[in-house]
């Protein structure tokens, strides 16, 4: 009798595991889909993060999308997404990219092993963002999911030819 109850519980545990786990917010996903159609590493099968941040511009909304390639989430990409609007159209503009490492070693915590664009400033403001990040609830978004954006998304890139 214990058995069934133990068994019983566990299931009910474990089906409440599976029903609390977040649904990658649409913003997230669009963003994700434009990174992959401009080519940037979305290893997906570790965990995505984001954290948007309406002061550091002044007048503009950035999106930080932290894509993780290992399960400790100590390492993996960053990326800064500029976001507006045009018409009823959302654009993801892709400004920057970054290989991470958490390492306790360094003074801010994260070693860039790819380092991103610009200097200390920028730098700063994405170790803030990995940090923020990685205190959040890991989102799973299956490679199956990273096909074209949506059409009401438009995705815009640094390394787009002028």
């Amino acid at each position: 009798m214990n058995r069934c109850v133990t068994l019983l519980a566990l299931s009910l545990g474990f089906g409440t595991v599976l029903f609390a786990q977040e649904q990658v917010p649409p913003l997230l996903r669009d963003a994700t889909r434009c990174l992959a159609a401009k080519t940037f590493k979305i290893p997906s099968s570790h965990g995505l993060g984001y954290l948007v941040d309406t002061k550091s511009w002044p007048g503009e909304k950035v999106l930080y999308v932290v894509a993780y390639t290992g399960q400790s989430r100590s390492e993996g990409y960053v990326y800064t997404i500029f976001l507006s609007q045009n018409a009823h159209r959302q654009i993801f503009n892709i400004q920057n990219n970054a290989k991470f490492v958490v390492n306790k070693r360094v003074p801010d915590g994260v070693d860039f092993v790819e380092a991103p664009l610009g200097g200390i400033w920028t730098q700063n403001h994405l170790v803030t963002a990995i940090k923020q990040i990685g205190r959040q609830l890991s989102l799973s978004l299956p490679a199956s999911d990273l096909r074209e954006p949506s059409s009401s998304a438009v995705c815009e890139s640094y390394a787009d030819p002028k």
